[in-house]
């Protein structure tokens, strides 16, 4: 395989509405591929036609379009449909505050509904005893009334958490004492009396409290009453998908899990205050930029771009495809299994737009469980309609966002046993999208799984890389041997035992290896890291660590541009290390902030580590060694880096004067007692490689690393003995040079 760069995003200044459900993807990913890559480059631009066949993120679908291309969208689920519709051509920000204004001016008996519904969170300031509204009340689970309240007085100032008062437990009470008619009423409108889901639908609406619940319901049924245009009204709908979204009781507190997957009460939640939440909508709505043009099928949208929406299932459209768009590309981010978003769109949809916008996804109101043999054949399905669809030979550019070793496993087999070719994988870190394009091809007869090719690709992984790597990545370089070989799934194997048997042969195959290392207290294969003990460091730059690579093309790219902002740079490093050898972030920063300085919005190379300057200072380092040796009664001789002291002609100790942080190269080129002598700006640096690399790690226990520093505090001292001198150069280990860094 040809590894091509991981091209990199901005993440979004504002994730935007129900962002806790859909793909965390960075911005500008899509647009970059249209435009610079090899299958991209030629299958863009005016008139071209691309297929999301998933229509699981639409800010994806939004770039596209906005880079001058028409997109084809299935889009099943109602709300994320709606979403699309939204982003694409958002009403103007007067229309959303009116929609509020309007509805908020309702009467509720005597009262405006806006008074009414607040009045329901209403508590008193702890300090000023101020009537105030609650931003929102903290429940335990299983428990019928709130434990806290958090609020901001603006009498006094005063925020933050406080206990509940009797007040607000005797408020929240008796709002439950007619939950039962509201929740009939919800449910009511998502499915009939006399549906068979209607179970699913009662135990859905279980997530949400009476008040937020009895709020929403009120709310809901007045949309249909406001006498609103058109435009008014979608804004309204989508400040109520906000107000749904808060009402539920799988936000928990503290957000242990800000990207819930399951439909699951945390065992402490937050109840939040629904009407604030739809006053947030106003800045969570707020789009900038044009709009774009969007249809629903079968109408037409511009050859200069735009988005056409099918509402319904891939397999429905495929002879439509074939006779009327000649699609040049397919992109899309690959669904992961999410029951909780799944289950609440179609309850939402029912609540905004009736049990009819709910009847074509009711399927989601039924399954509670979505195991990763689930996913691989409803991708299978989705893979198989896509490759009958495309001629042979179209390519699919796919992100897997939260990537984990089931998903890819997941959607690599699915891809593979419907036919479709693997052309490149690049993967930066289990936080970052894993970038795939495949392409469509005539399925070929499944091989066998074979261990050895496994264990070959993993070894040779692990080569090229010089260091350890999280299992992610090393089950990664496996799947990218076994779908090459057409080996990921046999014919008469269901999905489940499929990837059952793949998870096997990728735990016998790295247990079973006495290449392989385990770094990890667990005997789980999926946890700590894995490294290979064939391939010892060597002082060759094509065999070094990832990490000493990378910081060698860093320091080598700031000294030829010396104002450098961190796109340049990351733009330098992922065409050299491309596919799974991707850098990290964190790593990138670590050698800039040990190398570099930030001055007006780029990276400049510090004065002390210009080259002129650091070779001053390696020879003001040896003469300050030697200055010691000599007052500890020691003969002194020296090469090109390592300077050693001497007593009756015998070496007693070693110093390899270093100006980088190359580890791995210090420890193949010296003796074990060596003393490996750093800069102070390169500890953290040091410090940071020790904590991503256990073997590194491991080989330097036995050995001393010291600083600049150290040593010339050291010259200092009035009384230096050589047991002092021993004492001294172990009370400054390299470990308590962490700061604050990222560690992915």
């Amino acid at each position: 395989m040809d590894f091509q760069p991981y091209i990199p995003g901005m993440k979004p200044a504002d994730p935007g509405p129900l962002s806790r459900f859909l793909p965390p993807l960075e911005e500008g990913v899509i647009s970059a591929w249209l435009s610079t890559q090899p299958f991209g480059a030629a299958h863009s631009g005016p008139g071209t036609w691309l297929l999301d066949p998933f229509g699981f993120s639409p800010r994806l679908v939004l770039e596209a379009a906005r880079s001058g291309t028409r997109v084809l969208v299935t889009a099943n689920n109602p709300i994320t449909r709606f979403l699309l519709e939204m982003f694409a051509n958002p009403p103007p920000e007067s229309e959303f505050i009116a929609a509020l204004a309007d509805l908020g001016a309702v009467k509720k008996g005597d009262e405006r509904l806006a008074g009414h519904l607040q009045s329901l969170y209403l508590t008193k300031c702890e300090k000023c005893n101020q009537q105030i509204y609650a931003n929102a009340f903290l429940w335990r689970k299983g428990e019928d009334a709130p434990y806290a309240r958090i609020y901001e007085c603006k009498h006094c100032g005063d925020s933050g958490e406080h206990p509940a008062t009797e007040e607000d437990i005797e408020r929240a009470k008796k709002i439950a004492e007619t939950d039962a008619l509201h929740r009939t009423r919800a449910f009511e409108k998502v499915v009939a009396l006399n549906d068979e889901d209607r179970f699913y639908a009662e135990e859905a609406i279980q997530y949400y409290l009476p008040r937020p619940l009895y709020v929403i319901t009120t709310i809901v049924n007045r949309l249909d009453s406001l006498n609103l245009s058109a435009e008014r009204k979608r804004a309204l709908t989508a400040l109520i998908l906000i107000a749904c979204d808060a009402g539920n009781t799988i936000w928990a507190h503290p957000a242990e899990r800000p990207r819930p997957k399951q439909l699951s009460t945390p065992s402490q939640f937050r109840e939040h205050n629904v009407w604030m939440a739809l006053e947030r909508g106003l800045t969570l709505w707020s789009e900038t930029g044009s709009t774009v043009p969007c249809e629903a099928w079968p109408k037409k949208i511009p050859e200069s771009g735009g988005i056409c929406i099918y509402e319904g299932r891939l397999k429905d459209l495929a002879q439509l495809v074939k006779k009327e768009i000649p699609i040049s590309a397919v992109i899309g981010s690959v669904p992961r299994p999410n029951q909780a978003f799944w289950t609440l769109s179609a309850l939402w949809a029912g609540w905004l737009w009736g049990k009819e916008a709910v009847e074509p996804y009711k399927v989601a109101l039924r399954r509670r469980r979505y195991d990763w043999a689930w996913n691989a054949t409803a991708l299978h399905s989705a893979f198989n309609h896509l490759n009958d669809l495309l001629p042979d030979g179209i390519p699919f550019f796919a992100l897997l966002p939260e990537p984990e070793p089931s998903f890819l496993t997941s959607a690599f087999t699915a891809a593979n046993a419907a036919g479709f070719s693997l052309v490149n994988v690049a993967l930066r870190t289990e936080h970052d999208p894993v970038q795939v394009t495949w392409k469509s091809s005539k399925k070929e007869k499944p091989q066998t799984a074979d261990a050895a090719l496994l264990q070959n690709s993993i070894q040779e992984y692990l080569a090229s890389r010089g260091e350890p790597a999280s299992y992610l990545h090393v089950h990664t370089a496996g799947l990218i041997a076994l779908a090459e070989a057409n080996a990921l799934k046999q014919p008469e194997h269901e999905f489940d035992e499929a990837l059952r048997k793949t998870n096997a042969l990728f735990e016998s195959a790295l247990k079973n290896d006495e290449r392989f290392v385990h770094y990890s207290t667990g005997e789980n294969v999926e946890t700590g890291m894995w490294g290979s003990s064939t391939s010892p460091r060597s002082g060759s730059a094509q065999n070094e660590s990832l990490s000493d690579q990378v910081e060698v093309a860093i320091v080598t790219f700031l000294q030829k541009n010396q104002h450098a902002i961190y796109l340049e740079v990351e733009d330098e490093l992922n065409p050299r290390f491309t596919g799974l050898l991707t850098p990290s972030k964190g790593l990138i920063y670590a050698v800039l902030n040990s190398y570099a300085e930030k001055e007006s919005g780029g990276w400049k190379l510090r004065a002390e580590d210009l080259s002129s300057a650091r070779r001053n200072e390696l020879n003001n380092i040896f003469i300050l060694i030697e200055a010691i040796g000599k007052r500890l009664e020691y003969k002194t001789s020296r090469d090109d880096k390592t300077l050693t002291w001497f007593e009756n002609g015998k070496p007693v100790r070693s110093f390899y004067v270093m100006a980088s942080a190359l580890l791995g190269r210090a420890l193949e080129t010296t003796a074990p007692d060596t003393i490996l002598v750093i800069p102070g700006g390169r500890a953290a640096l040091a410090a940071y490689k020790l904590q991503r690399d256990p073997a590194l790690a491991a080989q330097l226990k036995t050995r001393r690393v010291v600083k600049y520093r150290l040593l010339r505090a050291i010259l200092e001292v009035p009384i230096l003995t050589r047991d002092s001198f021993e004492e001294q150069i172990a009370s400054d280990p390299v470990e308590k040079s962490t700061g604050q860094m990222m560690m992915f």
